[in-house]
């Protein structure tokens, strides 16, 4: 009875991926097409029907299947139109993935199918996506491939250096998960058209750097180019991406620190979406995203300098955990924190479990955050010295003092 559910897992999944096949093929003349939903089906079923047989046996009807798929994609490659081995590829993997159903592999089997079914469903995204990238961002990419896949793996997972201060392995997680959001937001933002509206690219933006999404807005508030009140919405929406950002890094290095940390920054995040959504809702006519600058994170310049200021503060916290104890530490990551979050978290992440409170490293760690937040309120009353740039100051000046009376509330229990 058992195989009689593995054989229908392998039908299953045949059937999805010919839904997505057959639906990509709806249009061709009748006869064109290679396969469709009824042949991906039995190809799985076959699949399946061949995991149960004897090896020698299973090979010689994936063999014949291949061959039949062969002779198909060759007749639709005779047209001029018509040339793609993709149906044929995917046959074959879909009778592979059938046999897997059948030989102890499942649940690996249906998982694979949807994500292959998905993928295929997203053809004409990708190649509007692969079409729009450039030559810099195309070996960005690879560099990010080399730094993740590569270098990571390889790094070693342990103390080392002065004072054992650095773990090599963290220490590149660190610049792979940022350049990586970072990356990501660049790539999302230059896709981003000006008719799609300013909140995306703000959105997208602040993943880089919320700092240039709030110069570059304020900026426009000055000119007065774009709504008023969209442009202060859009700076809110920054800072609270620059927040939920930061949450993301300490849940993933530095856990003890995240109750602490998203207690405080919680009530500011919300105060900041608030005002995002009260400035929107005053707003007129969607409003153009407007250019905002931003460099390639992944230039190799921009890893390595990260991974530096990771290491070089790493150490400092060490020795002042050392030479002055809890209090000494606690001043170095508030003081990492004002020239880098990121390399914050991690110097707290690299330090031994017991060198500090995850509830006193959390609310050490908030302080940044929020002279962030009153920093980029003071740059939009110094670019634009107006009624819009007050406007744009009020809903971070606001989060900020509540994160503010936040850690008093804290500090004084």
């Amino acid at each position: 009875m058992i195989m009689l559910q593995y054989l229908g897992y392998a039908l299953a999944l045949g059937l999805l991926i010919g839904l997505e096949r057959g639906w990509s093929t709806r249009e061709d003349a009748a006869g064109t097409r290679v396969a469709g939903l009824r042949t991906f089906g039995v190809l799985g079923l076959t699949g399946g029907v061949a995991g149960l047989l004897p090896p020698a046996v299973a090979a010689i009807a994936v063999l014949a299947a291949g061959a039949i798929l062969l002779t198909g994609y060759i007749r639709r490659s005779a047209r001029a139109d018509g040339l793609s081995a993709t149906s044929a590829i995917v046959g074959v993997v879909t009778m592979l993935l059938g046999m897997a159903a059948t030989t102890g592999f499942a649940t690996e089997a249906v998982a694979a199918a949807a994500a292959l079914s998905l993928i295929l469903s997203m053809r004409d995204t990708l190649h509007h996506w692969l079409r729009g990238l450039t030559a810099a961002e195309v070996r960005s990419a690879f560099r990010f491939a080399i730094i993740a896949l590569v270098i990571l793996p390889l790094a070693p997972d342990r103390a080392m250096g002065p004072m054992d201060a650095w773990n090599p392995h963290r220490l590149w997680l660190v610049v792979v998960l940022v350049s990586g959001l970072s990356f990501a937001g660049y790539i999302a933002v230059r896709r981003v058209r000006p008719a799609r509206g300013l909140l995306l690219a703000a959105l997208f933006g602040a993943v880089v750097s919320s700092t240039a999404v709030t110069a570059a807005f304020a900026r426009r508030l000055r000119s007065g180019d774009g709504d008023a009140a969209a442009l202060a919405a859009g700076i809110a929406l920054a800072s609270v991406v620059m927040v939920a950002r930061v949450l993301l890094l300490t849940a993933i290095l530095a856990p003890p620190a995240l109750p602490s940390l998203a207690l405080v920054a919680g009530p500011a995040l919300l105060i900041a979406v608030l005002c995002a959504l009260l400035a929107w809702r005053r707003s007129g006519a969607a409003s153009d995203a407007g250019s905002i600058t931003l460099g390639n994170p992944l230039e190799v310049g921009v890893a390595l300098g990260l991974a530096g200021l990771v290491a070089l503060l790493s150490l400092a916290g060490q020795w002042a955990l050392q030479r002055f104890g809890h209090a000494g530490l606690a001043v170095t990551l508030l003081i990492t924190g004002f020239a880098d979050v990121d390399a914050a978290i991690l110097a707290y992440a690299n330090l031994p479990a017991p060198a500090l409170d995850g509830r006193l490293a959390g609310i050490i760690l908030a302080g940044p955050v929020l002279m962030n937040t009153l920093l980029k309120a003071a740059i939009c009353i110094v670019l634009a010295p107006s009624r819009g740039g007050v406007l744009a100051a009020l809903p971070l000046a606001s989060s900020a003092i509540v994160g503010g009376g936040v850690i008093v509330l804290m500090l004084a229990g």
